[in-house]
């Protein structure tokens, strides 16, 4: 049942998502806020980190309004996503590069709603002098989609390609 059609690209965002949730929970109940260790010396680390903000910490500071606002938007840009899916869930790359998206939009902002913040865990960096944002599950399933989009609009044929 689940092998073609808009069931499909569901299932694969609610497998992003349940990733998501059980890895954040399970760094919750493994670490303290802040606390880091190192998995691969000089480049990678699990730690502990909240994100009230957006992506990078962005409008992290922002007095509050942010959680409602970057809330309404994920589950807004969720539905807009899932008409998207409904309507091209044949085009493989584009329906999974939406359906990644989908499941991370909706895993950060299960986190919003709950927390007040988003749950980041995985850390990279460079000899601990470079450190990028932390991330989690989510982001990575909205960075791979959106890199996935790219790649699909490059090689998407125009209707002039289109063989008649």
């Amino acid at each position: 049942m689940l092998k073609s059609g808009l069931g499909r690209w569901l299932a694969i965002a609610l497998l992003v998502l349940i990733l998501d949730q059980a890895s954040k929970h399970a760094i919750e109940a493994l670490f303290q806020f802040g606390e880091q260790r190192a998995i691969i010396p000089g480049f990678f680390n699990l730690t502990l980190a909240y994100n009230p903000g957006a992506a990078f910490s962005f409008l992290a500071d922002a007095g509050g309004w942010q959680r409602h606002f970057f809330t309404v938007l994920a589950l807004g840009v969720s539905a807009f996503i899932v008409f998207l899916l409904k309507k091209h869930h044949t085009e493989t790359r584009y329906a999974l590069a939406l359906a990644l998206i989908l499941g991370g939009a909706l895993g950060n902002a299960i986190d919003r709603m709950l927390l007040g913040h988003v749950i980041d865990f995985i850390q990279i960096h460079y000899q601990q002098r470079w450190y990028y944002p932390a991330f989690n599950i989510a982001d990575s399933g909205i960075c791979i989609g959106a890199v996935l989009m790219v790649i699909d609009s490059f090689r998407r044929e125009t209707p002039s390609e289109k063989t008649v």
